[in-house]
């Protein structure tokens, strides 16, 4: 049974999962908080959108996740906003607006470098979030999704510099030890072309990790050969 209490994502442990709870939980609340402050004459439904909810799973479960970076959490959020409600008035048959704006708002994220899953969430709300949303017109845009965005954004930039995690993500700098079969920088690219799947992690973080998995492996092979550790990487 201990196998299905493991965690999925590499690297994680409990520690880093309850920091992620407290986080969200803080988040979530500051968010809804300043946010009701803001916008109370208007009606709850502009609180806080749903699909802030996900973004607060990235921002503080994965901050290392090239999806959770400050620019995807409030670009991508605004651009699907706008693409959703722009669509919206343009299409006037929900069913059929709703796919585009979907799709549209992912083909925005990705051309500014700015994808973030709850986005494509944010984007359909412009579509079929009902008669209060589209009331708000493009003011849903700013109310409450740039809002909600940039207060969960701001506040994890500041729960981060406390959890132990870089965030923004910064990779860090770290030196190799050399071997014989050294991994270089085109060994990763035609790796990555090898397997044709999008990983949600950067090329710099993976460039990082094979450089302590081979420092770990020289370590290994010089113990096992009889010879001292090798020098400490920085």
């Amino acid at each position: 049974m201990r196998k299905f209490f493991d965690p999925i994502l590499a690297g994680g442990n409990l520690r880093d999962r309850l920091r992620a709870c407290l986080g969200a939980l803080l988040g979530i609340g500051l968010t809804s908080a300043i946010s009701a402050a803001v916008v109370h004459p208007h009606g709850a439904f502009l609180l806080i959108a749903a699909p802030m909810g996900a973004a607060a799973v990235l921002v503080f479960a994965v901050p290392a996740s090239p999806l959770a970076q400050p620019w995807s959490v409030i670009g991508g959020n605004i651009i699907a906003a706008l693409v959703g409600v722009t669509v919206r008035m343009l299409v006037p048959m929900p069913e059929l607006a709703a796919p585009i704006a979907v799709g549209a708002a992912i083909l925005m994220m990705s051309l500014t470098r700015s994808l973030h899953p709850p986005a494509g969430a944010v984007a359909l709300t412009a579509v079929v979030g009902g008669p209060a949303v589209i009331d708000a017109g493009f003011a849903f845009v700013l109310v409450p999704i740039a809002l909600n965005a940039i207060i969960l954004t701001a506040f994890g930039i500041l729960f981060h510099r406390f959890s132990g995690h870089s965030y923004p993500h910064r990779v860090p700098v770290a030196a190799s030890v050399p071997t014989e079969a050294a991994l270089r920088a085109e060994d990763l690219d035609k790796a990555l072309a090898d397997l044709g799947e999008t990983l949600d992690v950067s090329r710099e973080d993976l460039d990082l990790l094979f450089g302590r998995v081979e420092y770990h492996a020289a370590q290994r092979r010089t113990l096992m050969a009889g010879g001292g550790p090798v020098g400490r990487a920085a």
